[in-house]
């Protein structure tokens, strides 16, 4: 396994369909930064999604948040809270919480800039 920080892996931040990983640094660091933060591990049930990929499981087509500077991170309950307030202190500017039951539980992440899309934003799946 090829490490990008200390807890993140390239293989666990890749492209399901294709193995690209084409996430900035500064993302990288304020992902690592997040995770130091959070102080436990951070289940990525989807990182970098190459446009093809984004184009077939997301409503943003080839060019969304997940092509840009993304992740959905597993979890719930108490340590859903504690990464929102988290990310939001720490400058994330894009949350979605999929937290309903009998679902995948998910709360999406990302760092867009304001000029990329509506930001800073919280939204429900």
């Amino acid at each position: 396994m090829t490490k990008l920080t200390e807890h993140f892996t390239r293989e666990e931040l890749s492209c399901k369909c294709c193995g690209r990983m084409e996430f900035p640094v500064y993302f990288l660091e304020a992902l690592e930064t997040l995770r130091r933060a959070f102080g436990a591990p951070m289940a990525i049930t989807s990182g970098y999604r190459c446009p093809a990929h984004n184009q077939a499981v997301s409503t943003t087509g080839e060019a969304g948040p997940h092509t840009l500077g993304a992740v959905d991170v597993a979890v719930q309950g108490p340590d859903g809270h504690k990464l929102v307030l988290l990310a939001m202190n720490l400058g994330w500017t894009g949350i979605g919480v999929s937290q309903r039951q009998g679902q995948a539980r998910f709360i999406h992440l990302d760092r867009l800039a304001v000029n990329t899309y509506p930001r800073p934003r919280i939204w429900s799946y």
